[in-house]
């Protein structure tokens, strides 16, 4: 019976050895992770499915929502204007941030095939971090977009021209793009050494620098310097555009003028305070703070819920928004009986 024992420990010890290998690649006497494996969510397969299936729903609902309000602005000429150009823009932002991250996820929350590549996952983290930095300029350009419009109304047509907003989009992308690759490079350039597995729904910076070898200090104080520039300083031009607006609104004459002014501004004010919010949380607070369970709560709301809720409070906070939607729903349905 000892034997026997002794024969089964030996083959768990080379299944683990086989394990590791399998994640791993001996290079230069040390241990380079080649293939992660993210943490399944619970043992209970319940509790799994019940996950998958609230996420799916979240994110076809995200999906159609983004994609028929880009639409809608696409094909109406009433909504050419520059509020709405940058909305389709944070929709299009919006669709790419939930599909960079999304898929990969619910296949670990069902499938057993939990692994990803470090290409795959360093791949996953450039377009995850590209759409949000994106998001975070575009949020900025849209607060100003709205204080030229009620602060400066008569020099508005001029200075959002068309080719300005252009501009205006096209450093937003820009600057996500940059980020991503800087940020993604950095961290990549890094040892892995082992454990290969990530305690989190996907690739996102803080839980792939906790599997770095050596000191990373480096760079988790590059990732906060980076947070604090592409995150705070685009909020802090969204409070001052918001701090000019409503010194404006208050020294209205007309009631009905202060009411319009802020009914244009209070779906974008949800939006910023939902995305900076739960943003601002994850990647601005104190390493000591870090859970794996609160930032998988906190990765669910601001990768799913928030682009779930974004379409809802620009359709049902907007009149021209709705009235678009319905024209397009309505056109749809008479096709569909012709």
């Amino acid at each position: 019976m000892t034997r026997d024992y002794d024969i089964k420990l030996s083959q768990e010890g080379v299944n683990m050895k086989v394990m590791k290998l399998n994640c791993s690649l001996w290079q230069d006497n040390s241990m380079s992770v080649k293939q992660f494996a993210f943490t399944k969510f619970s043992e209970v397969t319940e509790q799994c499915f019940l996950l998958f299936t609230l996420i799916l729903l979240m994110f076809l609902a995200s999906l159609t929502g983004n994609a028929l309000i880009a639409l809608a602005i696409w094909t109406n000429p009433v909504l050419h204007t520059p509020m709405y150009f940058f909305l389709a823009n944070l929709s299009l932002l919006e669709i790419g941030y939930t599909c960079s991250v999304i898929p990969k996820m619910l296949q670990s929350l069902v499938g057993e095939a939990r692994g990803i590549s470090r290409e795959g996952c360093a791949t996953q983290m450039f377009f995850f971090t590209f759409f949000a930095i994106s998001e975070c300029c575009l949020l900025a350009a849209m607060a100003y977009d709205r204080y030229m419009a009620i602060c400066s109304p008569l020099h508005y047509a001029t200075r959002m021209s068309r080719g300005v907003c252009a501009q205006l989009a096209m450093i937003s992308w820009g600057v996500g793009c940059t980020v991503g690759l800087g940020q993604t490079n950095y961290i990549f350039s890094l040892d892995f050494c082992g454990p290969c597995e990530i305690d989190h729904f996907f690739c996102d910076l803080p839980p792939i620098l906790a599997l770095a070898c050596g000191d990373t200090s480096h760079n988790e104080a590059a990732v906060f310097v980076v947070a604090i520039l592409c995150i705070s300083s685009p909020f802090l031009l969204i409070i001052a555009s918001y701090g000019r607006i409503l010194a404006a609104v208050l020294i209205m004459p007309s009631p009905e003028g202060r009411r319009k002014a802020l009914s244009t501004c209070s779906s974008h004010l949800l939006v910023v305070t939902l995305f900076y919010g739960s943003g601002s949380v994850t990647y601005l607070r104190p390493k000591a703070s870090h859970s794996p369970g609160t930032d998988k709560l906190l990765a669910l709301f601001y990768t799913v819920v928030t682009s779930m809720l974004n379409p809802i409070i620009y359709s049902l906070r907007n009149k021209e928004v709705k009235a678009a939607l319905q024209r397009i729903l309505w056109e749809k349905k008479v096709l569909t009986h012709e």
